[in-house]
C-alpha cells in the first residue's frame, strides 16, 4: 500500500507542476516528454502495486488495516504538500550576489567549479563539454558556429541564448565587431559601478546544472537597478577583466532599453 501511495503522490505532484507551469523551473523544457513518460509509468506501477496490495489484504490482520488507514493519508499528502507549500522561486540577481559569478579558473574557485566557500560556481559561459568527448565537443561547436557566422545583427532569442553564449565565449574573435542583440536582467557589478551584466538563468538538463549566463555591458547611457529587464544592442569587444582575472568578451552597447520580463525567465540548452 505504501508503494502505491508514494507512486500516486509522485504522479499528483508531477501533474501539479506541469499544469501550473512550474516544472520549467526544475528541468529543461525540451525534456517535458520524459515527464509525461514518467507519469504514465508511475500510473502503471501504482495500479500494479494496488493490485498486489488488494490480493494480500485478506491475509493482513485487522490491526495492520488500521495502521494503513492512519498512515496512508499522511504519506499521500507529503509530496503534494511539498509542491504546494514550498515556493518555487525564479532565480534573480539576489542569487548572483549570494553565489557570485566565476570561471573555473578564476580567483577563489577550482577546476571543479566549486568556490572556496563550498558553493557551486555560477558561470558566465554555458559549458556542455562534460557531455561530449573532447573531439566530439569541438566538432559540435564548430558545426554550431557555422549557423551564426555572418555580418548582420545577431539577434539572440530565448531558444538560441545558451548555444550562442557558449559560442561567444569559446570563439570571441568570431564575434568581435558584430552587432549583438539580446534580452536579460541587470546585475550591477559590485566592483565597477559604471558597468553591469545582462544575465539569464539557464538550464542545461535540470536545475542541478543551471547557471547564470550573459555578458558584461559597457557604455550604457543610464543606470538600472538589479533585476531590471533590458534589451541591449551593441558590439562585442574582447577585454581583460581585472576582477575575474580573465580575458572576456564584453558588449559595448549602442542601444539599451527597459523591457518587460519574458513569460519564462529561464533559458534552456537545446541539443
Amino acid at each position: 500500500m505504501i508503494r502505491f501511495l508514494v507512486l500516486v503522490g509522485y504522479l499528483e505532484m508531477t501533474m501539479y507542476l506541469q499544469l501550473t507551469g512550474k516544472l520549467d523551473q526544475y528541468i529543461n523544457s525540451h525534456y517535458t516528454y520524459l515527464t509525461y513518460m514518467s507519469m504514465v509509468l508511475a500510473f502503471i506501477l501504482a495500479i500494479v502495486q494496488l493490485t498486489i496490495w488488494m490480493r494480500r489484504l485478506k491475509v493482513h490482520s485487522h490491526l495492520s488495516g488500521k495502521i494503513a488507514k492512519l498512515t496512508s493519508p499522511l504519506i499521500l499528502a507529503i509530496p503534494v504538500m511539498v509542491a504546494l507549500f514550498i515556493p518555487t522561486v525564479t532565480l534573480d540577481s539576489t542569487t548572483v550576489s549570494a553565489k557570485g559569478y566565476y570561471f573555473p579558473t578564476a580567483s577563489g574557485s577550482d577546476p571543479s567549479g566549486v568556490s572556496e566557500d563550498g558553493q557551486r560556481v555560477q558561470y558566465l559561459k554555458p559549458d556542455t563539454s562534460l557531455y561530449f568527448t573532447s573531439s566530439t565537443y569541438s566538432k559540435e561547436m564548430q558545426k554550431s558556429l557555422e549557423k551564426y557566422q555572418g555580418t548582420g545583427t545577431l539577434k539572440i532569442t530565448s531558444e538560441t541564448y545558451m548555444e550562442i553564449m557558449e559560442l561567444i565565449y569559446l570563439y570571441p574573435s568570431e564575434f568581435v565587431g558584430r552587432d549583438i542583440e539580446y534580452v536579460g536582467f541587470v546585475y550591477n557589478d559590485p566592483v565597477d559601478n559604471a558597468d553591469f551584466f545582462a544575465f539569464r538563468f539557464g538550464v542545461i538538463h535540470c536545475i542541478a546544472d543551471s547557471g547564470v549566463y550573459g555578458l558584461m555591458i559597457k557604455d550604457a547611457d543610464q543606470t538600472y537597478s538589479d533585476n531590471t529587464w533590458v534589451k541591449v544592442k551593441g558590439q562585442i569587444v574582447v577585454e581583460y577583466n581585472q576582477n575575474l582575472q580573465q580575458t572576456l568578451p564584453v558588449l559595448h552597447v549602442t542601444d539599451c532599453q527597459q523591457v518587460n520580463q519574458p513569460d519564462n525567465a529561464y533559458v534552456y540548452r537545446v541539443f
